[in-house]
């Protein structure tokens, strides 16, 4: 929101949401037309071995680009400890359906977050002074936030193993179950945006938890919710990522030994990554721009393109014309944008109206650059 323009990115995020759904149900049909049963078979299919490395390369560099971790205090010691505990056993499961009920956990943990969120929009908001460009239609970095968004729907690197999961897989029920689970994912994502801008406006960080003070205890809870939540989910990115080595250098069934092994080496040289980063908006934009937009609009449009024999005035042959030059733009653009001007990051610094000092700015109206400024003298006096 803070990087499109909030009335802007209301209407982009249901544009991406859409095209998720379309692009989701886009590759099933791709996989019955050509009669495979995976992303990469189904490009390799279409596009030959060429086309199978590009596609195994950028559901390597999905999960791979994920920081699992923006916690401050003894965040190193804290991933290190969570990941040896908790990551990598659960990322040792050879079946991605005894995942579920694990998922299922990290989806109740994402509600309560979200009533954080919203519970501090409603105590918090009144007292964060509001920037001046905060109301306008849209701001010059929208492509970068469509990168961010297609972050936050990417999923197709999973669908054709949750789709094989289904006790009775077929288009039909493919597609009762996207257009339901993308509904609930975009009102959900709809309300963390609106209630976390709301808040906080152009001071937005690119993890929203920076934004709040270190001394909000219920925050704190949240942010323990939302490390739970990392926990829960990396070990099927990690599924998909250890699937594509195994296709690529095993055949696709490695034994029991090399299972571990490459499990634990994936797992190790991630949270390495980790323990680097700090700051998740950039990870978000790069992740968004270089994977997710190639895996949601242009491979499945190009596959569907090329395998369908529907007339050119079909509906979804319309539609995936349109997409695949949109995902080219996102991709370049976004990447280029986001290189040059990236999103703010505090690097775990306090923001200034968490100084007991500034408690006078309430009803302040705040330029960015005068943000910049309080910023850089709020990091001095710790310094000092």
């Amino acid at each position: 929101m803070n990087q499109a323009g909030f009335p802007l990115g209301i209407l982009l995020l249901f544009w991406v949401s859409y095209i998720t759904d379309f692009s989701l149900i886009l590759l099933i049909k791709g996989g019955a037309l050509s009669g495979t049963d995976s992303y990469q078979s189904l490009v390799n299919k279409t596009f030959g071995f060429p086309g199978y490395l590009l596609l195994s390369a950028l559901q390597f560099m999905y999960p791979f680009i994920v920081d699992p971790g923006s916690v401050f205090i003894g965040r190193h010691f804290i991933i290190v400890v969570s990941t040896a505990t908790f990551t990598l056993p659960l990322s040792l499961y050879r079946d991605i359906a005894k995942l579920g009920k694990i998922s299922f956990i990290s989806t109740v943990l994402t509600t309560i977050i979200l009533g954080i969120v919203m519970t501090r929009a409603v105590s918090l908001g009144p007292n964060i002074p509001k920037t001046e460009d905060a109301w306008v239609f849209a701001k010059p970095n929208a492509i970068q936030a469509i990168g961010v968004m297609s972050f936050a729907f990417i999923c197709h690197h999973n669908c054709f193993l949750v789709y094989g999961s289904l006790e009775e897989p077929t288009v039909a029920k493919w597609c009762r179950i996207i257009h339901t689970s993308i509904l609930v994912s975009v009102f959900i994502c709809v309300l963390f945006a609106t209630c976390g801008y709301l808040t906080f406006t152009g001071f937005t960080q690119g993890d929203l938890f920076e934004n709040y003070c270190r001394s909000d205890d219920l925050v704190t809870f949240g942010r323990f919710c939302y490390g739970i939540t990392v926990i829960l989910t990396y070990p099927i990115e990690c599924f998909v990522t250890r699937e594509v080595i195994a296709n690529v250098f095993f055949g696709g069934n490695p034994s029991s030994v090399f299972h571990i092994i490459l499990t634990v080496v994936i797992v190790t040289a991630a949270t390495l990554v980790s323990l680097l980063i700090d700051c998740l908006g950039i990870v978000l934009e790069l992740n968004g721009v270089l994977c997710a937009a190639p895996l949601i609009f242009i491979i499945p449009s190009a596959c569907y393109l090329k395998l369908s024999n529907e007339p050119r005035t079909h509906t979804d042959k319309i539609m995936a014309c349109v997409m695949l030059p949109v995902g080219a733009v996102v991709m370049v653009v976004g990447f280029i944008m986001a290189i040059t001007s990236p999103q703010d990051c505090t690097h775990g610094q306090e923001m200034f109206y968490c100084f007991p000092g500034n408690s006078s700015l309430t009803n302040s109206s705040w330029t960015h650059l005068q943000l910049t400024t309080q910023l850089s003298l709020g990091n001095l006096s710790i310094f000092q």
